[in-house]
C-alpha cells in the first residue's frame, strides 16, 4: 500500500514553491510521488528529481494535464485535503485501515466541487485556513504514526548526522 499525493491546479508564477514545497513534503514525510495537475513546469520537477538525486528516494513527480483523468482511474481511495471536511482525528484510523492506495489530493486554486463527491473522505486538519503544505505534512505524519521521520533513504548521496548544535553532513 503506498500513498500517491495529487496537486491540483499548479501555476507556474504564483505556486511555484508552494507545489515544490508540497512534494519536499510528500517524499520527506512517506509517499512515493506527486501529480501535478495545471500548467506544466519543468524547472519544478527537475528541482524536485535533484532533491532525490542527492538526498535518496525512492520518490517520483510526474505531471497530468487532466486531473479529472488521473481521478477517475485512480483504483485505490481518495482522500481530499480540505478544511470543509470531517475533522482528522476522527477519520484518521478508518482512513489507516484502508488496504488499498491513497491517493491524497491538495488543491491550489478553487477546487471543482466534483472533487468533493469523488473523494472517499473529505478530511479537515483544521477547519481554519492554512496552507497546503501544513495539511499534508500533519495529515502524512499523522497516518504514518511518526514512522516516517524514521525513514532511511535509497540511493542518497548525502546525509545529516543530527547534532545538539552545529552542523554535520556526510557525503555517502
Amino acid at each position: 500500500m503506498g500513498i500517491w499525493i495529487l496537486r491540483l491546479g499548479h501555476r507556474r508564477v504564483r505556486d511555484q514553491r508552494i507545489t515544490s514545497h508540497c512534494a519536499l513534503v510528500a517524499r520527506a514525510f512517506g509517499a512515493k510521488g506527486i501529480t501535478y495537475s495545471g500548467e506544466k513546469d519543468e524547472n519544478l520537477e527537475k528541482s524536485i528529481r535533484k532533491v532525490v538525486e542527492k538526498w535518496g528516494g525512492p520518490f517520483e513527480i510526474r505531471y497530468e494535464k487532466n486531473q479529472k483523468k488521473i481521478i477517475k482511474d485512480w483504483k485505490g481511495k481518495i482522500v481530499h485535503l480540505t478544511m470543509y471536511g470531517l475533522p482528522i482525528q476522527d477519520v484518521i484510523n478508518e482512513i489507516k485501515g484502508c488496504k488499498k492506495d491513497l491517493l491524497v489530493i491538495i488543491g491550489s486554486q478553487r477546487v471543482p466541487g466534483k472533487v468533493y463527491n469523488l473523494s472517499n473522505w473529505n478530511v479537515a486538519v483544521t477547519n481554519q485556513p492554512h496552507s497546503e503544505v501544513a495539511s499534508l505534512a500533519v495529515f502524512l505524519d499523522k497516518f504514518f504514526g511518526g514512522m516516517e521521520l524514521e525513514k532511511e533513504f535509497e540511493n542518497k548521496k548525502i546525509k545529516i548526522i543530527p547534532l545538539k548544535r552545529g552542523k554535520k553532513v556526510l557525503k555517502v
